[in-house]
């Protein structure tokens, strides 16, 4: 079979390794005897061999493909060891203390701040800490959607090990949407050819960016698309790629009438989750888009305006979840570090009873942070633990130890970190 000799000066990505777009690469300079015209086509014709076609059509019979490159299968064998197998530390995440339920609380409170904030919503992380821990009503839309991002987040780890069917997509949205649509009839339910033209603009210049495919046969491409989750569709898909390109397509297909960011991101993490990449749950990957929210636009937008090429996108999602659990593995290193300094400053005390993980960490905080009230019902909430042990936890704190004093608040107790921490525990070794 004759093959050109072209063909093998010219590879997909350029000498830097970078997969660049037509965008980019009519800037640089091309190999010595070629136009960047010439470059760019041999190099498209390099991708579209080395490509993998996904069979599932959404537009007018368009189909998507990526290209099989070398940092594909570099970043996703890192996800495997780093992602599904076992975390860093052994103190990290504690099952038997509540510790990991905690690392999961924050995960959820951070991702469905910083997912809603990517779609307009004001509210602060403190503010919607608060909210969530106190179990407070939201006091307004932004508040409102940081509370149905939670819930959503928390269906999706109820749901991780069901197949993704149509109702839980819709159920998905719904919880997502609850009081934040102009219509809430609109909540959980498909737009249809009645609804207003929907698309995706550039705000300075209200450029459309994005059409979407036509309502009409939107209910037989989702079902393509749950079929495409559940199996991976033609030949194997590796699970992150599924994830990320599970993401890209309900962002393309926009299926509902608003919300349809959160959703697609919200699906990214059932399927990582249902796939087994269990650290997917102490993530946040919107919390690394929102710092550089337009490199998230332009990987959408190089796709689509390059012939449905997923690559752009697989590559900077790939980057974005590495980023994220990288963060993740610092986070807990220096967690652990804390309770570890604990454990040291402890070291030679006479305790009636060991502190558990649980105590140790505050026992850090408290040290730093002189005068902090804590209450029974926060550190409860914080812990995902049961009252009563909250409660023990505390009160060994403060009448065995003197760690902290207990304070009278009405019919509860609070506990505050006093400033001579310090001496009072330099008390406990010297007893």
């Amino acid at each position: 079979m004759f093959q050109h000799p072209h063909k093998f000066l010219f590879k997909s990505i350029d000498k830097k390794g970078r997969y660049l777009h037509w965008d980019n690469l009519r800037h640089y300079t091309p190999p010595e005897g070629f136009t960047n015209e010439q470059w760019w086509a041999w190099t498209k014709i390099n991708r579209l061999y080395n490509s993998k076609i996904l069979k599932f059509v959404c537009k007018n019979g368009i189909s998507f493909r990526f290209t099989k490159i070398d940092e594909i299968e570099e970043q996703t064998h890192w996800l495997d060891k780093n992602a599904a197998g076992i975390i860093k530390s052994s103190l990290a995440i504690d099952n038997s203390t509540g510790m990991r339920k905690s690392y999961i609380l924050k995960s959820l409170i951070r991702e469905a701040t910083t997912s809603s904030q990517i779609e307009g919503a004001t509210t602060t992380r403190e503010v919607a800490k608060d909210m969530i821990m106190q179990d407070r009503a939201p006091k307004d839309t932004s508040e409102q959607m940081i509370f149905n991002n939670y819930h959503a987040m928390q269906f999706i780890l109820e749901n991780k090990n069901e197949e993704l069917t149509l109702s839980m997509v819709l159920e998905l949205h719904k919880i997502l949407t609850t009081k934040t649509l102009e219509d809430e009839n609109k909540a959980g339910v498909f737009r249809t050819v009645k609804d207003k033209e929907i698309y995706v603009a550039d705000e300075p210049t209200n450029t459309v960016l994005h059409t979407p495919p036509s309502a009409k046969g939107l209910d037989k491409r989702m079902g393509n698309l749950c079929d495409f989750a559940n199996t991976g569709g033609d030949g194997f898909i590796h699970p992150v790629l599924k994830a990320i390109i599970l993401h890209f397509m309900l962002a393309y297909e926009l299926p509902f009438v608003d919300g349809n960011g959160r959703t697609a991101r919200a699906l990214f993490y059932w399927s990582m989750i249902h796939e087994g990449y269990w650290l997917a749950e102490f993530i946040s990957i919107s919390q690394v888009i929102k710092r550089a929210q337009a490199k998230y636009g332009k990987a959408f937008l190089y796709t689509e305006t390059d012939g449905n090429d997923l690559t752009y996108f697989i590559l900077h999602q790939l980057d974005v979840i590495k980023k994220a659990i990288t963060e993740l593995h610092e986070y807990l290193s220096e967690r652990t570090q804390r309770i570890q300094a604990a454990q040291n400053i402890l070291h030679g005390a006479t305790l009636k009873k060991e502190l558990n993980l649980r105590q140790l960490s505050l026992l850090h905080h408290a040290l730093t942070n002189p005068n902090f009230i804590y209450n029974i019902n926060q550190y409860q909430k914080n812990y995902a633990i049961a009252y009563d042990t909250a409660r023990k936890d505390l009160l060994q704190m403060s009448d065995e130890l003197s760690f902290l004093r207990k304070l009278k608040d009405g019919r509860t107790f609070v506990f505050l970190s006093p400033t001579d921490l310090k001496e009072r525990i330099e008390k406990q070794k010297n007893n």
